[in-house]
This record gives structure tokens, C-alpha cells and sequence, in this order.
């Protein structure tokens, strides 16, 4: 599936239409956007909202995938509340950034709805924002697997990527200068342990369970690459196709971490005869001997 996150996070259209983003690398960073460097469309702008229709429109084209997602997390309010063309936009409308956001969303959304696309967003627009979204929009929960049900409750369905469960990344600490003591926002590292015990099915009724249609395991870029992107992501990311294909046993018990613990070996070793760099899960002698390193074993 293809994301091209709007407005935010969206300083790179400001290297060929400057006139179309706003706080484009302004400074201090952090007072515009949750990372450098700062920029985000000027959605207000009807020329901006044309010109992001006609790219997703372009790019939808040429994309099979019957999804295409437009992000819309991290928007910094910051960025437009000193920025001279946005409110200057919002005056002569009597429109509120809300609103304008609201009309950016289901224009941009038209189009890809045109293409034959399910626009997917990130959960800022529906808990957030409360924008006028198709019925057939996707909502990804990201900030908190408690978000599920709040998103679940307005009829979308969900795709769970949950950061205090699914964020590979986590774990490798702050990756920002001049911050020696400092850690990422996304700390501790997420086991593969910690995430087999997910329950997707959590604090909804039998009747919005079928509104779940899944999960994933993010990684992102800040700090992988080809170097390590094996390491990062395997085996822990084997241990969700067990959640998400299930759920639960075929008993209908919950899923055990020491039972699937062998299962996620074998799956380890034989990534690594095929040489793929996967980490180890415990020390040989462990894996070797089923449960003789549990904890309180």
C-alpha cells in the first residue's frame, strides 16, 4: 500500500513549489514539527488542494493496490498559526483551520475515490480532527492500542499498528544531536514477546470485530537500512502473523509466549540458512532446552 502523507510531514514539495508549504525549515524545529525539518502543506490554499488531488490522482494510476493511504498524523497547528497565506485564507473564508482540513481531506479523498482507491488515514484524523471521511476509509491506530475502540465505535474499520506493541524501531534510542542523555519518545525496545501478547480483539463487542481487518509491524528509516534492517525486523515480526491470523488458540485460550517460543526459533534458524540476518531470541543453550531459561524456571 502506498502512503504520500498529507498535509503533514511534507517539506520535500518545498524544494520544487515553495510557494505551497508552510514554516518550510523554520526554526527552532520543534515549535512546527515533530521532527526536522519542518514543512507542511498549505492545505487551505484551493491551489494546494488541486495539486495534491492531481498527484494522488497520478500516482493512484499507476499503483494496482486497491488502497492508497494519505497519513494525516503529526500535523503541527504551530506551523499555520504564523503563517501569513494560510490565515489570510481562513479570513477571507470565515472557514477554521478544522474546516479546512475537513474540505483538503474529502477533496483529495475524491480523487482517490475516483481511481477505484480506500483512502487510508492515520487515527489524528478521526479522534483528532473529526473529519468527514468516506465509510470505506481505513483507520491505522498508532499512538496507543487503546485507540482501537474510540476509532472501532465510530463505525471504520481498523488495521492495528499499535507503537506500545508493534514499533520496530523503538528501542534504539534518541537519534537527534546535541542530546547525549536523551531517549526516543518510543522507548523500550518492543520484544517479540511483547507483541504476542496483543490482543486485537480487545475491549470491542462481537459485533465490531469484524471491523478489525488486521495489523502490521512498522519500521521506520530514521535510524535502518539495508546495514541492519534484517536484524530490526526478524524473527520479531513473525511473531504477529499468529495474532493476527488467530487471535487465539483453537481452544479459545489466549496465546502463550512459552508455547510459541519454539515455534519462533525454528522460524529464526531457518531464516538464517537462508541467510537472512535474523537476530537470536535467547542464547543457543536455551533454544536447545525448551523452558529451561524461563524465568522462573
Amino acid at each position: 500500500m502506498m502512503e504520500i502523507d498529507t498535509p503533514g510531514h511534507t517539506a520535500i514539495i518545498a524544494a520544487t513549489y515553495p510557494e505551497y508549504v508552510a514554516c518550510s525549515d523554520a526554526s527552532p524545529w520543534a515549535n512546527f514539527a515533530n521532527e526536522p525539518p519542518a514543512g507542511q502543506l498549505r492545505f487551505a490554499l484551493p491551489e494546494v488542494m488541486n495539486f495534491t488531488a492531481s498527484l494522488l490522482t497520478n500516482v493512484a494510476k499507476a499503483l494496482p493496490s486497491h488502497y492508497f493511504s494519505t497519513g494525516g498524523d503529526e500535523l503541527n497547528t504551530n506551523c499555520y498559526a504564523n503563517d501569513y497565506l494560510t490565515e489570510q485564507q481562513l479570513n477571507r473564508t470565515g472557514m477554521t483551520l478544522n474546516g479546512a482540513l475537513d474540505t483538503f481531506t474529502q477533496t483529495t479523498h475524491g480523487a482517490l475515490i475516483a481511481q477505484g482507491k480506500t483512502p487510508v488515514v492515520w487515527e489524528e484524523m478521526v479522534l483528532d480532527w473529526n473529519i468527514t471521511l468516506s465509510n470505506e476509509t481505513i483507520v491505522m491506530i498508532w499512538i496507543s492500542s487503546a485507540d482501537a475502540a474510540a476509532v472501532v465505535g465510530r463505525g471504520f474499520r481498523i488495521i492495528h499498528a499499535p507503537s506500545n506493541y508493534f514499533y520496530l524501531d523503538c528501542g534504539a534510542g534518541e537519534w537527534l544531536g546535541d542530546d547525549p542523555t536523551g531517549n526516543s519518545w518510543w522507548d523500550p525496545f518492543k520484544t517479540w514477546s511483547k507483541a504476542y501478547t496483543f490482543d486485537p480483539l480487545a475491549n470491542l463487542t462481537e459485533a465490531q470485530y469484524e471491523l478489525v481487518l488486521g495489523g502490521e509491524q512498522i519500521l521506520w528509516s530514521e535510524q535502518s537500512g539495508p546495514q541492519n534492517v534484517d536484524s530490526i525486523v526478524w524473527p520479531r515480526a513473525a511473531s504477529s502473523a499468529e495474532i493476527f491470523w488467530s487471535g487465539k488458540q483453537p481452544t479459545g485460550a489466549a496465546l502463550n509466549v512459552t508455547e510459541a517460543l519454539p515455534r519462533l526459533h525454528d522460524v529464526r534458524y531457518r531464516m538464517v540458512q537462508r541467510s537472512i540476518n535474523a537476530i537470536p531470541l535467547q542464547p543457543q543453550w536455551c533454544a536447545l532446552r525448551p523452558d529451561a531459561c524461563d524465568i522462573y524456571a
